[in-house]
């Protein structure tokens, strides 16, 4: 399971990175989960099998689903409270969700 959580710059996304590779490894979960500015989401996507994207950056959510829906991707913007909390496990549970 590859997971891609994109924001401005990729860089306040990786704390929450941390806390879903932790909850994937205490669920004996593969996963290989990243961040990246959403400036490269078209280069890097293909990577990927889900989207998690900042609720700071919703605003893009109209060019995340074109780029998502080409590539056969699927794609969900993660919730404030989750984010802000820094929710490892809901996020990790969010991006499975979306895999089924």
């Amino acid at each position: 399971m590859n997971i891609l959580l994109v924001c401005v710059a990729g860089m306040s996304t990786s704390l929450l990175v941390k806390k879903m590779e932790k909850e994937a490894a205490a669920r004996n979960l593969q996963a290989r989960i990243m961040a990246k500015p959403i400036d490269d989401l078209e280069n890097v996507i293909d990577g990927f099998d889900v989207v998690l994207v900042g609720p700071q950056i919703k605003y893009k959510e109209k060019y995340v689903k074109e780029i998502a829906e080409r590539q056969g991707k699927k794609y969900a913007v993660i919730p404030f409270t989750m984010y802000g909390m820094v929710d490892g496990k809901g996020a990790l549970d969010l991006a499975l969700r979306l895999m089924d």
